[in-house]
């Protein structure tokens, strides 16, 4: 792959900081990008076999968890550091962080670093979109937006951008939330209601997406709020002992996931026992299996996030970055004049105290 973008010098990576990353997303447009970066992702998900697979590397402890997220499709590599601490909120911290590598396997030299959190945010939300559109009820407009954190906004923009709804109904336990999420909405194309308890929420959505942090098992969903046809978009639940919805949904549902060895440990399905039937989203999207068979079927996308779609952002932040001046270089890799003289570039740079010394001897 020629890098195109640092103009040939090997030391030099193209690094897309977080003011860089808000000037692409906002020169693209925000709904154009997520619609952009759903094809990307419905793209590699049909190419699912030619990927490197494995659950995320996980380190847990009691306030979070901090993971790696590694893949490559056999010509390029990428991964994603990536954390998730719930009480950051309470410190002015963000609950979640990364930032991203793109590297060619030809030859090892990543080819993109970049910051994650803001395109994590859009990743995950046209991932869910993704899934929406196969799995959600023909012609729905409305969404209950259950958790209205860093999250909810995309999860609003990329259901308008991939499938027209455009009647939310929000609710967060922390009502400052729900005000937030109502102020960031307003005039950007939607009905909105802002809902008393999450049972209000769901009167008359067709689709109910959770999107809560706490690092615990949760029921933000009871059975009984959870009506015949309704399509959930479950993104809360992304680690073990995090969960949103009662077990019995789960039960009545027919379940859509990314990767199941990942999935089980993480996902809403670590209620169930280890063989419980759940489909691959990947089979659905290229015909290999069916997503909604028909009206009265209830449909859950227990989403976790895979490193695939982490892949599918990199490459195309990398393709979008050509001709903008949205990123700068990075004298990251050493370049020797011969590529076996790596200590004398210490001997030779400007100052050098091992020159110096040889000098005094």
């Amino acid at each position: 792959m020629t890098d195109h973008l640092s103009h040939g010098q090997l030391n030099l990576v193209p690094f897309v900081s977080v003011h860089h990353m808000m000037e692409l997303v906002l020169e693209i447009g925000v709904e154009r990008f997520l619609t952009e970066l759903t094809a990307y992702i419905e793209e590699d998900f049909r190419r699912w076999e030619a990927f490197d697979k494995t659950p995320r590397v996980a380190s847990h402890s009691r306030e979070g968890v901090i993971e790696l997220m590694p893949t490559s499709d056999g010509k390029h590599y990428g991964f994603k550091y990536v954390n998730g601490h719930p009480k950051n909120t309470r410190e002015g911290r963000q609950t979640v962080t990364a930032f991203g590598v793109y590297a060619d396997v030809g030859n090892g030299y990543p080819l993109l670093i970049t910051e994650m959190t803001i395109l994590t945010a859009l990743r995950t939300a046209a991932t869910s979109a993704l899934a929406g559109k196969y799995l959600a009820p023909k012609g729905a407009r409305t969404m209950a937006l259950i958790g209205n954190g860093a999250q909810s906004e995309f999860q609003a923009m990329a259901f308008k951008a991939l499938i027209g709804v455009d009647r939310l109904r929000l609710y967060d336990i922390d009502p400052a939330a729900s005000e937030k999420c109502l102020r960031n909405l307003t005039g950007l194309g939607f009905d909105l209601t802002v809902c008393t308890s999450a049972q209000d929420a769901m009167e008359g959505a067709q689709i109910v997406t959770t999107a809560t942090a706490d690092k615990q098992y949760a029921t933000i969903l009871t059975d009984n709020m959870v009506g015949a046809g309704i399509h959930i978009n479950a993104v809360g639940g992304d680690c073990p002992g995090k969960t949103e919805l009662h077990r019995d949904i789960l039960t009545r549902s027919d379940i859509f996931v990314e990767y199941p060895p990942q999935t089980r440990i993480e996902g809403e399905i670590q209620q169930l026992d280890a063989d419980h039937p759940v489909e691959e989203l990947w089979r659905v999207i290229t015909g290999q299996a069916v997503g909604r068979r028909e009206a009265s079927q209830i449909t859950l996308f227990d989403s976790v996030g895979f490193a695939t779609e982490d892949f599918s952002a990199l490459r195309y932040v990398r393709d979008k970055l050509a001709g903008t001046g949205h990123y700068v270089d990075l004298d990251l890799l050493a370049d020797p004049d011969e590529p076996r003289d790596l200590f004398g570039m210490l001997l030779r740079f400007p100052g050098s105290s091992l020159l110096a010394g040889r000098k005094s001897a």
